[in-house]
């Protein structure tokens, strides 16, 4: 008489990955930089400020080349190469994401969109999104400094539908579209949450604007932690520490990261024909959040 067949055990199920990152998104040079000193500051909860050289531990960057490194396991990869980072970016976030936490934050330049047929941002990974804009007209001054360009390029460069960031020392190519064509790409429907910050506001009402941020992130709001984290990441707490120690987060084109951060310079140093320009360009955009 035959044994009963028996059916092997069937593989545990591998569990679904958590959706745990809060996208700390925005335009080059538009306020991402100020939000994470902030968060930073109200995280660690200190008496004494968070070095500007330590905020990347409180939110990683989804373009780091060495994370990509570390992913490809072969020096002999090429980063340089844009369809290879492309393929490297899934096991990247899901590396981020596998630490089980509730919550990552990750800041990306990135339009939220495909390229080369690679979603940059994939909802099933995705908890929320905090998107910080800022006046074309003033970002692209700061923006041309910050890459060593003219501020006519950095117009032009905005204005362009291929306009990316290639592969350097620290970090693979990102993909950033117009000014206008990413900005509607995080302020339109997603299915997450989401919370939009204009830069102008975190100058004019930081205790309202930053306040939505920590309450967007589900943190208790405290009032005094508040004010102390708004203070600790002010434009002359942070230009004082990087006058000191640098900030590694300056390419180098220019001599400092933190330059102005005020509003409406643009006013002075934009010709008529460049801020002609950037109107036409983004008119639409600029119209539906208070810039004209």
């Amino acid at each position: 008489m035959s044994k009963p067949r028996t059916k092997p055990p069937a593989p545990p199920k591998r569990a679904a990955p958590k959706a745990s990152i809060v996208w700390l998104a925005s335009y080059p040079k538009s306020g991402n930089t100020w939000a994470r000193i902030f968060l930073a500051n109200y995280l660690a909860n200190s008496a004494e400020p968070v070095p500007i050289n330590n905020v990347h531990r409180f939110a990683m960057g989804d373009s780091i080349l060495k994370t990509y490194r570390m992913v490809a396991g072969n020096a002999s990869v090429d980063l340089n190469d844009v369809p290879t980072t492309l393929r490297l970016r899934d096991a990247v976030l899901r590396g981020i994401i596998g630490n089980g936490a509730d919550v990552n934050l990750v800041k990306t330049h990135n339009i939220r969109g495909a390229a080369m047929g690679t979603e940059l941002i994939p909802a099933q990974y995705t908890r929320s999104s905090v998107y910080i804009l800022r006046n074309p007209l003033d970002m692209v001054l700061s923006y041309a400094r910050h890459y060593g360009i003219s501020p006519a390029d950095a117009v032009e460069a905005i204005g362009r539908s291929d306009n990316a960031n290639a592969t350097d020392g620290t970090a693979v190519a990102q993909f950033l579209g117009t000014w206008s064509e990413h900005v509607e790409s995080w302020t339109r429907d997603a299915p997450y949450p989401g919370l939009v910050l204009r830069y102008e506001d975190m100058l004019e009402r930081p205790e309202e604007s930053f306040g939505a941020l920590v309450q967007h992130l589900g943190l208790p709001l405290d009032p005094e932690r508040l004010k102390r984290s708004i203070h600790h990441a002010s434009f002359d707490e942070v230009k004082g520490q990087e006058a000191k120690g640098g900030f590694t987060e300056n390419p180098g084109k220019s001599a400092t990261f933190f330059t102005s951060g005020k509003a409406g310079a643009w006013k002075e140093a934009l010709t008529d024909n460049l801020i002609t320009k950037v109107k036409t360009d983004h008119r639409k955009t600029m119209k539906r959040f208070g810039y004209l």
